[in-house]
């Protein structure tokens, strides 16, 4: 496939990707272990009768579709901010350590509980894990004489994530009562959550999504040279701390709302750049649908893995992240 040039062939693709999108999110609510028709789902939303059919479309399907569309959305768009702020194609949200550090406080919570928080309470101790880490870890990447740095911020954010993941895996050890609750956020799930999940950390992933939309021309020269950009009046220091806040608030939410689902923020930029390259007034919506799509569809596919167990759509999105690592990597390595 050539990329796209004119504005009006990015256009139409961009409301084909809405019409493919919509249609992901239709099979979503419709196949899995228990297949349903048009008819009932138009009956569960409009004439809800309270049957166990209804229940499942309205409290399991609707939220699983829902949240699968605003994570894969968030990480996408997470992960084209962390590869133009860093400068490094291979980087994902995950370089911030913001999984890690999610999946830490959960794990610091549950041991220290012994298991008797809700889901719903769980959510807020792991977007404050998340974002306590990224700030911690951007700030290590700002500290010394010259500043922020790309390569300071990747080896902070390398170094904070591995021992935040070794923390987690003793405390697991330690606490078994926690173990099965904590191996969820490991993984990676946007089943078992609820509309009011969602609801509760949708403005943060709106905002984000927002700010990232008007931080699209600075991030077009922050793609430059740090040079060429303060000539040409950019404020660096001030547009790179805007897109860490940014990615902060994409990423964590993600992570409070499924846990750590890896490879969407790596996958879905390199492909949306192929496709309309690298104009970010362009890009980061490609990546948002494109991200919505691709995790409603991985969803939609682990309900037939290993049927009539549920796979988590994490261990999907691995399957496909890892051989697209290798891939970029190789591809790097003969560059």
């Amino acid at each position: 496939m050539n990329r796209l040039h004119s504005s009006k062939a990015k256009g139409l693709m961009l409301i084909c990707g809405l019409l493919l999108l919509a249609v992901c999110m239709l099979a979503s609510m419709l196949l899995g272990y228990q297949r349903f028709g048009i008819k009932e789902l138009w009956e569960a939303g409009v004439r809800f009768n309270g049957s166990a059919e209804h229940l499942l479309l309205r409290t399991v399907r609707l939220p699983t579709t829902l949240i699968g569309a605003a994570v894969g959305a968030s990480l996408a768009v997470a992960g084209a901010l962390m590869q133009t702020l860093s400068k490094n194609p291979l980087a994902s949200p995950s370089v911030l350590g913001i999984n890690a550090g999610a999946v830490l406080m959960i794990a610091i919570v549950l041991a220290a509980t012994g298991a008797d928080l809700s889901s719903g309470q769980l959510i807020w101790f792991a977007f404050a894990g998340a974002g306590v880490t990224a700030v911690f870890v951007s700030a290590l990447g700002a500290a010394g004489s010259r500043g922020f740095e790309p390569v300071k911020l990747t080896l902070a954010g390398a170094a904070v994530a591995a021992f935040a993941s070794a923390i987690t895996s003793g405390l697991m050890l330690l606490n078994e009562e926690s173990l099965q609750e904590t191996l969820f956020w490991l993984v990676g799930s946007v089943s078992g959550r609820k509309l009011e999940h969602l609801s509760a950390v949708a403005p943060y992933l709106g905002v984000g999504l927002v700010a990232a939309l008007l931080l699209a021309r600075s991030l077009n020269v922050m793609g430059m040279d740090d040079d060429i950009a303060k000539s040409l009046g950019q404020w660096t220091s001030l547009a790179k701390g805007a897109v860490i806040a940014v990615v902060i608030v994409l990423a964590g939410g993600s992570v409070a709302l499924a846990g750590p689902i890896a490879f969407v923020g790596l996958i879905v930029p390199h492909i949306c750049r192929y496709l309309v390259g690298s104009d970010h007034r362009w890009l980061l919506p490609y990546c948002a649908v494109a991200g919505a799509i691709l995790l409603v569809a991985a969803d939609t596919a682990s309900r037939f893995l290993l049927m009539p167990k549920e796979v988590p759509v994490g261990v999907t999105t691995a399957l496909l992240g890892v051989p697209f690592l290798i891939y970029l990597s190789r591809r790097r390595m003969h560059e």
